[in-house]
């Protein structure tokens, strides 16, 4: 049987049997940030595994960093739950909600709307090179206390002349210490804990909901892929603090605005406390396609269907466009210049006749 993203249940791809998954919200637990725990948790070290099919019996080497195969004898799905009794089991999963098949429509449709890709673009993307991901991270909660020190500007406007003696005016900015402080929870701030896919692109297809959070069950493993983590707690909690920090020092700038009409020289000074952390899985659909010896990703968000990817830009379109837009510039400037000449000539007769009426009256 095979988790289905439709029936967010086990389903046999046969005769359609459903079966439920259990899911204990209570499950997933907040663990307590500590810096002793956090050197003591290793990565495993990448090194091919062999293991065996549940479904036929075949041993196969399957690589490190994957928890979910299907077997290259009979197809059979199968979760390798040994291999993850290795590292740090995840604490929930956000399941798929979108299926294969509709992944397909999305990727179709997303690439139409690439007008600069070569046309032959569209008949690369090969179906079955779809693969479901459960791409592993890490959920940080912190409260902070902050206080913080800054300059705030009062701009205000000054008359000059030039050299001219003509009158103009320029803002100027009084600058002035000011000082506040700043409570925020952060609550499952996300890092990605895998360096097997572009965090640019895992970036832009994000958000996530991290309420919808199930507690973690190999059910949901079967039919996709998983990858235990490759960035470990220590590292990924650094990733962590240092959007922590963005994020307050953005709240400390907006909160001088408040006062001010301009901030700079923001220092902060921030507590952390009650710091928690989980391990989660979170749905992501990946495909590649070649294009001129050069390969080309496309990720999808198997929650929401966002997609973003790589593509190669055509030099034939791309010359296209820059002509048609040279060839609409050049007909506004013969456009202008035929008023140009049209409002000279007008000008000429209008004086010649003014010129012959003058001559006329004198005679």
């Amino acid at each position: 049987m095979e988790f289905n993203a439709t029936a967010q249940a086990l389903k046999c791809p046969n005769c359609g049997t459903e079966v439920e998954i259990q899911n204990n919200p209570e499950d997933v637990i907040e663990h307590n940030l500590d810096i002793h725990a956090i050197k003591t948790i290793k990565v495993e070290e990448k090194t091919s595994t062999s293991m065996e099919c549940e479904g036929c019996g075949a041993r196969v080497e399957v690589d490190a960093t994957s928890t979910a195969t299907t077997c290259p004898y009979c197809g059979s799905h199968y979760v390798l739950a040994q291999k993850q009794a290795e590292s740090i089991i995840p604490d929930g999963v956000i399941p798929f909600k979108i299926d294969k098949y509709h992944v397909e429509s999305i990727f179709s449709q997303w690439i139409k709307k690439r007008w600069l890709a070569p046309n032959v673009l569209k008949t690369l993307y090969q179906k079955d090179k779809v693969q479901g991901i459960y791409m592993p991270y890490w959920t940080f909660d912190a409260d902070t206390s902050t206080n913080y020190t800054a300059m705030g500007g009062i701009n205000y406007e000054v008359e000059y002349e030039d050299s001219e003696g003509e009158k103009h005016t320029r803002v100027e900015t009084n600058w002035y210490p000011t000082s506040g402080h700043i409570s925020h929870f952060f609550d499952d701030v996300l890092v990605g804990a895998s360096n097997k896919l572009s965090k640019n692109l895992l970036g832009w297809i994000e958000s996530y909901n991290t309420k919808d959070v199930a507690s973690y069950s190999p059910d949901y493993m079967s039919g996709y892929c998983s990858e235990i983590y490759t960035i470990d707690l220590k590292d990924a909690h650094s990733d962590a603090m240092n959007k922590m920090r963005n994020d307050i020092h953005y709240m400390a700038e907006r909160d001088v605005l408040r006062r001010y009409d301009r901030v700079c020289s923001v220092r902060l000074h921030t507590y952390y406390s009650d710091e928690t952390y989980k391990h989660i899985f979170i749905p992501v659909y990946s495909t590649a396609y070649t294009y001129k010896d050069k390969q080309y990703n496309v990720l999808i968000n198997g929650e929401t269907g966002k997609i973003k990817g790589e593509y190669p830009k055509s030099p034939i379109k791309i010359a296209a466009i820059v002509i048609v837009i040279l060839g609409i510039l050049f007909g506004i400037y013969l456009a202008s210049s035929q008023e140009d000449v049209s409002y000279n000539n007008n000008e000429k007769i209008q004086h010649s006749e003014l010129v012959k009426d003058e001559t006329v009256s004198f005679l």
